[in-house]
């Protein structure tokens, strides 16, 4: 017996640190695991813009330009969480012209956070827009006479909240944009992985697309383009499902995509559905909802670059140009690109700023949807002045639920009393007495 106790203190140390190296070894690949989710490549702060730095380019770029350009930042929360979607709009003789007698086209950039280089395309198409930069071979005139029956709406960085992560180092996380709209909203396919298509809680549950969802509502665009990056694609609807619309939408959409892709693309560019085309479903996604639910004409998500031998865990080169040359290709193939559908998108329409086969009595909005539009859309016009308007109309959107929970409330008693009246009559018997 005296023997025994020492042995099993023996065996019980072993035992325990056996344990304790395990959890060491769990933790270790636990930390390895977290670190092959980062980025490999770091930013390249020599040809990129930080957020700050970008953002600020913009605003003065606008402030040099305030004949054609105009900027404000839209905000949005929802349970603590607060977001800032900044857009430009582009519209020659803005202040004596109705836009929504022009043609409209909404575009987005930055929808995630780590393909920084849809941001840089941004700053480009705009700075082009202001004449500071210019494309090659580009008829100044005729491009001023182009764009004058144009109102173009830019968003340089969608997600910027998403952006700071990326530059503090976190590139592939977070709730995913591009799957919190409604349109077959929190569908997973057998491959879903949570870390690259979050879709959120709910649809709309983040600020930026409740942002970009009445921005839409309120702009009424002809055309909407999302801009991202991953691989050299032209994608028309439908993300979540294998098929493209029919007739002439189709043809419309395809026409113009050709074009682009013969022009720019030298016909290396992928054309079809996004959910025909990249190999999977995606669901919720923006472009979805600008072609079935605010019924846009012609509704896009580009891919301007891709690097098919990065490495799956490179977050950055996967997604952007890491050297000069590239960046530059680039922004000038894609720029040029932008200025084909600003000069054909009114051509493939008819011209017609009408919309007349998609007329906004066929959107399937809600009151809530509809009512901000309506304010946005006075308030960019208005300014401060509509503050006392929008609290108005606060109000009769609470009337306007109180009056129709009472008229279900009251239909509901008129027929119960039918119900009781019909039941309490007494049966009067058919035959003579």
């Amino acid at each position: 017996m005296g023997h025994f106790f020492p042995i099993s203190s023996i065996l019980l140390s072993i035992i325990i640190c056996f344990v304790a190296c395990s959890q060491v070894i769990v933790l270790v690949n636990a930390q390895t695991d977290n670190i092959t989710q980062h980025s490999l490549t770091p930013i390249n702060y020599d040809l990129y813009h930080s957020s700050g730095t970008l953002m600020e380019e913009i605003k003065a770029l606008v402030h040099r330009h305030l004949d054609k350009l105009t900027m404000e930042t839209m905000q949005a929360g929802n349970k603590g969480y607060s977001a800032g979607v900044t857009v430009v709009t582009y519209c020659q003789g803005r202040e004596e012209t109705d836009e929504r007698s022009k043609f409209r086209i909404l575009l987005s950039f930055g929808q995630h956070g780590r393909e920084l280089i849809t941001s840089e395309l941004a700053l480009r198409i705009l700075s082009i827009l202001s004449e500071e930069q210019f494309l090659p071979n580009m008829d100044r005139a005729s491009s001023n006479s182009m764009l004058d029956k144009l109102v173009i709406k830019v968003v340089p960085m969608e997600n910027l909240n998403g952006r700071k992560l990326v530059e503090a180092g976190d590139l592939c996380r977070g709730v995913d944009l591009n799957r919190n709209w409604s349109v077959d909203w929190g569908k997973k396919e057998k491959d879903y992985d949570p870390y690259e298509e979050n879709p959120g809680t709910a649809p709309f549950s983040e600020p930026e697309t409740q942002i970009m969802r009445k921005l839409a509502i309120s702009f009424d665009p002809h055309v909407w383009i999302n801009v991202h990056s991953g691989m050299e694609a032209l994608f028309m609807p439908y993300d979540h499902k294998n098929t493209t619309p029919d007739g002439l939408p189709l043809e419309r959409m395809k026409l113009l995509l050709e074009e682009v892709n013969h022009l720019h693309c030298q016909k290396r560019c992928m054309i079809g559905s996004g959910g025909g085309s990249v190999g999977y479903l995606a669901h919720g996604t923006a472009t979805d909802y600008m072609y079935d639910i605010a019924r846009v004409p012609m509704a896009f998500t580009f891919e301007i670059y891709g690097d098919g031998t990065a490495s799956s865990n490179d977050c950055f080169q996967m997604f952007n140009p890491t050297d000069l040359s590239s960046y530059n290709r680039v922004l000038n193939d894609w720029a040029a690109a932008f200025f084909t559908i600003f000069k054909l998108g009114p051509y493939q329409l008819g011209e017609l700023p009408s919309k007349a086969s998609f007329s906004k009595l066929d959107k399937w909005v809600s009151i809530d949807e509809y009512l901000d539009g309506y304010l946005m859309e006075r308030r960019n016009r208005y300014g401060k002045k509509m503050e006392v308007l929008e609290l108005g109309m606060q109000e009769i959107r609470t009337y306007f639920r109180l009056f129709l929970l009472s008229s279900v409330l009251l239909m509901f008693m008129f027929c119960s009393r039918i119900s009781k009246s019909k039941s309490s009559r007494p049966i009067v018997s058919a035959m003579p007495l």
